[in-house]
């Protein structure tokens, strides 16, 4: 029998008793679904079969059941189901902010008041990341990814540049000995000096050539729109939820014309023909990995997707610059487990997540590939990844950058009705942006478009 076949059988049998009517019984039994943002692999259902068989052993009053949705889109038709029916599993994840989206979630706060849940293992950037408007807290951090800067070590010692600055607040140094302020202004100048054609002539010649160009000097890796507007100046007041509107910061303006200004008129970005190219982008447009660009700001999580590196180049971690208000802030991927509203065991959900949140994270966060919330396991995801890029990388970028994580109010993938559909509305202005004519593209005029098509999508789901 398949694996898909399984799962898909062991599902079924799992949603019809979720859905049917359950008597009163001892242990407590505790539905954990898992789907809405990995945990299908066969390593990953592995190490969470592991989990609930050492759960189980030490709880007795507790049976953890786990139930796993092969796809996603399983996962968000059998959950939908289940929570219209009145009966939604007990604890769901691992899923990130935007899979949250969807589905409304316990507040923590009295769990945690009478719980005695100590906060102090995190640092109090990541924690901030799901304080909610009533001044609760929708979940507690598991597996986070910063935003830093991975960038060519050998591409930067052929240009005779500096390395970027790897700690917050320090400046970079020029060629000539000079100090500026490491910033996306200062990005932008590097880049284009690390951006080179097939003659050798870099991006600040004028004898550069855009039609020909080898080696890019930016990328941002793999981001959507929204991701690349909150890396150069995070924003809280995209939506506002009392008066249903949405406002396109005017920074986010001045970040769309940033990104414009580099891949159109420096070149040091490249455009999704260069990205998806065999030659820049290996057909895939992971150009970083394809050892094509010097930097790539990117979070934590593209440490798994660089593997084309061991044995061909070496690459190493800096801090991302400051934004454009001049202070640092860093945008945050991040996982973890909700308990959503309508759990009929909440105080025993809540034990289980409080199991997974901590002793069940060395098992959990290695296969995740996630970088622990909690200070006292980050050594052993650094350790693991030390031994694959085993050239000396400064995790302690990594580590550092949580401080300056952007809270819930600025993060990119912040909850506006119909999220959705508002998330394909922003890549369909990036894919203009990128694409072939996006070197004409009017910025302010694609942005008026963007807003009142994105209002449109809120009202329409708000009636």
């Amino acid at each position: 029998m398949s694996k898909r076949i399984f799962l898909t059988i062991v599902l079924v049998v799992l949603a019809a008793v979720m859905v049917a009517p359950t008597l009163a019984q001892e242990p407590v039994t505790i539905n954990w679904f898992v789907g809405l943002g990995g945990g299908t692999s066969d390593q990953q259902l592995e190490a969470q079969a592991q989990v609930v068989e050492d759960f189980n052993a030490s709880h007795p009053e507790i049976n953890l059941v786990l139930s796993v949705a092969p796809t996603f889109e399983t996962a968000i038709d059998t959950l939908s189901t289940l929570i219209a029916a009145g009966t939604p599993p007990d604890v769901i994840g691992p899923v990130g902010v935007g899979g949250s989206n969807r589905y409304e979630w316990l507040d923590l706060s009295e769990l945690m008041e009478a719980n005695s849940y100590d906060l102090s293992g995190f640092d109090p950037a990541l924690v901030d990341l799901y304080a909610t408007n009533n001044g609760g807290f929708s979940a507690i951090p598991f597996g986070v990814f910063p935003s830093v800067i991975y960038y060519n070590r050998g591409l930067f010692d052929e240009a005779g540049l500096n390395y970027p600055p790897q700690e917050f607040g320090a400046p970079y140094v020029m060629p000539d000995g000079s100090e500026v302020a490491w910033d996306y202004d200062t990005l932008a100048e590097i880049a284009k000096i690390l951006t080179v054609d097939g003659n050798g002539a870099d991006a600040t010649s004028a004898d550069f050539d855009p039609d020909n160009i080898v080696q890019f000097g930016l990328n941002f890796q793999f981001a959507r729109m929204r991701l690349m507007w909150s890396d150069l100046q995070p924003e809280t007041t995209y939506y506002d939820a009392e008066t249903n509107t949405v406002a396109v910061p005017e920074s986010w303006t001045q970040a769309t014309e940033w990104l414009q200004e580099r891949i159109w008129t420096d070149h040091s970005i490249p455009s999704t023909s260069y990205a998806v190219s065999e030659a820049i982008g290996a057909g895939s447009e992971n150009v970083f990995n394809a050892g094509k660009v010097g930097m790539a700001v990117a979070p934590l999580w593209y440490t798994c997707c660089i593997g084309d590196s061991v044995d061909n180049f070496e690459w190493d971690m800096a801090v991302v610059p400051a934004s454009f208000d001049g202070e640092q802030h860093v945008a945050l991927d991040a996982d973890t487990f909700r308990i959503p509203v309508g759990s009929a065991h909440p105080e025993e959900a809540f034990v289980v997540l409080q199991y997974l949140l901590n002793e069940a994270v060395p098992v959990l966060a290695p296969t995740y590939g996630a970088f622990p919330a909690r200070a006292e396991y980050q050594q052993g995801w650094i350790d693991s990844n030390s031994a694959r890029y085993d050239w000396d990388v400064n995790w302690q970028v990594a580590v550092d950058s949580l401080g300056y994580a952007n809270p819930s109010a600025a993060h990119h993938e912040s909850n506006l009705p119909n999220w959705s559909q508002v998330y394909d509305r922003e890549f369909s202005l990036q894919t203009e942006l990128f694409g072939d004519s996006g070197a004409d593209l009017d910025v302010a005029a694609a942005i008026e478009a963007f807003q009142t098509d994105v209002q449109t999508i809120v009202e329409t789901t708000s009636n």
